[in-house]
């Protein structure tokens, strides 16, 4: 194998990592992790349901204890540097999407 195509076997390689979807970066415990930070509740909680990948964002439900429904996301992604995933933003059903550096 010449340099060459070493170097773009290498560059295809990155190109196909760096562009990981949300159903391989995005782990369960990293959906658990990101929600109960961005709900201020406690792990054990809530539960998660109804997960959807979307290319590199993953939506989903989550229902509290309490009893209050909410519709979450976070993204997603997998690089050379390693897996990624934002912090959860979450809208209580019923309600409408906020941009949550506004409130």
């Amino acid at each position: 194998m010449t340099q060459a195509s070493l170097t773009v076997l290498l560059a295809a390689a990155a190109a196909a990592l760096s562009s990981g979807c949300a159903s391989i970066a995005v782990t369960d415990e990293a959906l658990v992790d990101r929600t109960a930070f961005a709900l201020g509740l406690a792990k054990s909680d809530f539960t998660i349901s109804n997960r959807t990948d979307e290319g590199t964002t993953t939506r989903y439900s989550v229902r509290s204890k309490a009893g209050q429904e909410f519709n979450c996301f976070v993204g997603g992604s997998i690089s050379v540097m390693g897996r990624s995933v934002s912090e959860a933003i979450c809208t209580k059903k019923g309600e409408v999407a906020r941009n949550p550096l506004l409130r």
